[in-house]
């Protein structure tokens, strides 16, 4: 398996992709989110005064626009493989499929986590430094701020392996885009006008929505709890990856 990783590694760095959509993502999420604080500090009454959510909501801002950019990478992690017909070549070089996909898995996933906490850090102090213009800002030693934050990296870095679960399982790079904007963004949006009790379940444990709660300082009410709604994003993830497991095994590559 380390040898396995070692040489997941040398591909994932070694992709011009890699760069260009960590890059994206990294500046969607900080100059939005800079942006954004500076339209409110220009926006606000100098006697306004704001609260801690207000000021990380502010901050996280571009959060699915990261979220899209990290996921959009783990689709290429594997589909540009099956692209190029390189996965001919990496499965005769591991033949355990399995070894193969979650070695690609475990490096990737830890990239991403890394990308993911100093986007999220980063943005959420530079929106700071901007909103303390006018004391808008927030301290994050303030109750809940750092679970949000870091909440942040984690949900940005578990978008990353949701889109490459979902390029295991399609296996086609538009395709499996696609199907991850429809799923994290799209229909999460569709779900919340579903009526009644079971309207509401499905809803806050719907991709996304649940996820996204572990990214508020005051989660959605009636909402999941901050980690229990990780949680779940966390298993429609294994779930699809699963299901990639399973047809990787049965397809020809």
């Amino acid at each position: 398996m380390i040898d396995v990783m070692r040489s997941e590694w040398t591909k994932l760095r070694s992709l011009r992709s890699t760069v260009w959509t960590l890059i994206a993502g990294f500046v969607m999420m900080v100059g939005i989110g800079g942006l954004i604080s500076w339209a409110a500090v220009s926006n606000t009454p100098a006697d306004a005064t704001g609260t801690a959510a207000q000021a990380v909501m502010t901050a996280l801002v571009a959060l699915p626009f990261g979220a899209i950019a990290m996921a959009t990478l783990g689709v290429l992690v594997i589909s540009g493989e099956y692209r190029t017909g390189m996965i001919r070549t990496s499965l005769q070089a591991v033949p355990q499929r399995l070894t193969l996909l979650y070695g690609k898995a475990v490096v990737f996933t830890i990239a991403a986590l890394v990308v993911g906490l100093v986007t999220a850090y980063t943005a959420f102090f530079v929106s700071q430094g901007v909103l303390s213009i006018k004391d808008l800002d927030t301290s994050i030693t303030a109750p809940e701020v750092l679970r949000a934050v870091t909440g942040a990296g984690l949900y940005l870095a578990a978008s990353g392996l949701f889109g490459l679960a979902l390029g295991s399982l399609i296996r086609h790079t538009p395709g499996a885009i696609v199907a991850v904007i429809t799923l994290t963004l799209v229909l999460p949006q569709l779900t919340t006008v579903l009526p009644g009790k079971l309207g509401d379940i499905v809803s806050d444990h719907f991709t996304s929505n649940a996820g996204l709660q572990l990214t508020m300082v005051e989660p959605r009410v009636g909402g999941l709890p901050p980690w229990t709604g990780f949680a779940v994003y966390l298993i429609w993830t294994a779930v699809i990856l699963a299901a990639g497991t399973a047809l990787l095994h049965r397809r020809d590559a």
